[in-house]
């Protein structure tokens, strides 16, 4: 039987201060904005996928009418989000990171060898940067 699930499409975190994501997520780790609704929502392009980092007061709300039918949504407390860089860049991304003030949580190797770096970002989601052979992938 075939897999009908071809990988991740989007993922979301969730801030409050969606100016401080812009700026992280934008210029910090150079995602490429897509759009901005508000004080709702901001989405960034990453590789083959997108991030969406919501304001959880806002997309608890119900869809006025008219509007897209999303239903409401949202978490509380802090999320993870993996980043795919390669080992070859992951030196050169602790490096960006240090340089914008962001500590380094942990930087270690996996038993399959391979490295990850975790870090927050300014609404305290948990991020790490990991090579791919972390899944095999």
């Amino acid at each position: 039987m075939a897999q009908e699930i071809e990988g991740v499409l989007e993922a979301a975190l969730y801030a409050s201060d969606l100016d401080a994501a812009e700026h992280f997520y934008g210029t910090v780790l150079g995602l490429e904005r897509i759009a901005r609704h508000d004080d709702r929502h901001i989405f960034f392009r990453c590789g083959q996928t997108v991030v969406l980092i919501f304001n959880a007061e806002e997309t608890v709300k119900a869809a006025p009418p008219g509007a897209l039918p999303v239903p409401p949504h949202g978490a509380t407390g802090a999320g993870h989000l993996c980043f795919r860089v390669s080992g070859d860049r992951l030196d050169d991304m602790v490096a960006k990171l240090t340089a914008a003030g962001v500590a380094i949580e942990a930087d270690f190797r996996w038993p399959t060898g391979a490295r990850s770096i975790y870090f927050r970002d300014p609404a305290g989601n948990s991020l790490e940067c990991a090579e791919p052979k972390l899944w095999n992938l």
